[in-house]
């Protein structure tokens, strides 16, 4: 009787294994081969599934977007009040444990090695930039958000906010840990907000 494989699951089992490779060798040791090994397959398995190592990383990394997209979207969803939702959102964009922490260095390092590499992923086209003006013009429809807020000067600064954040929980979990990174985030939103 023939084995039945469920495609979609071998593809995320194939997406997960790049990712564990790229956080212990980098996207330098993120080769078809040692991907391959991680997830236990052979080269030509692999191949069945994605034909070249561009295909794979952009599914991977679509994989970590759909992920963070998914809990941002249940946030949403809820019945949190406007200020807390918020709250609730930036802290999903940000590396506050083990599992935020791994997605971020990947996508980090993928958007690194993607910068020169204009036809296989728009990295450039960063969904975050433009979730933080949604986010502000929420809070304004709801009151929230402090009169004369500018709109699109509070977005640049509230993404590189996010955005630097994030780089240093990276680079430096002692410091900027999740305690912190709260705090931080909290500051600045009371600031903008009534």
């Amino acid at each position: 009787m023939p084995k039945i494989v469920d495609h979609e699951k071998r593809k995320r089992q194939i997406a997960e294994a790049t990712w564990k490779v790229i956080l212990e060798q980098g996207m330098e040791g993120a080769t078809v081969r040692n991907i391959a090994k991680e997830a236990g397959l052979s080269l030509g398995a692999l191949r069945y599934y994605f034909s070249t190592q561009d295909e794979l990383f952009v599914y991977a990394m679509k994989l970590v977007k759909e992920n963070a997209t998914e809990r941002i979207n249940k946030i949403a969803a809820s019945e949190l009040p406007a200020f807390e939702k918020v709250m609730a959102i930036l802290l999903e964009i940000v590396p506050i444990d083990a599992k935020t922490m791994a997605e971020m260095e990947v996508w980090f390092a993928y958007v690194f090695y993607t910068r020169h590499k204009e036809d296989i992923f728009a990295a450039k086209e960063d969904v975050i930039f433009r979730g933080m003006e949604k986010l502000l013009l929420y809070l304004r429809q709801h009151r929230v958000l402090r009169d004369g807020v500018d709109i699109e000067i509070e977005t640049e600064r509230l993404y590189a906010l996010i955005d630097g954040l994030a780089l240093h929980a990276l680079l430096e979990p002692q410091r900027m840990d999740k305690e912190r990174l709260v705090k931080v985030i909290e500051y600045h939103m009371q600031m903008i907000c009534v």
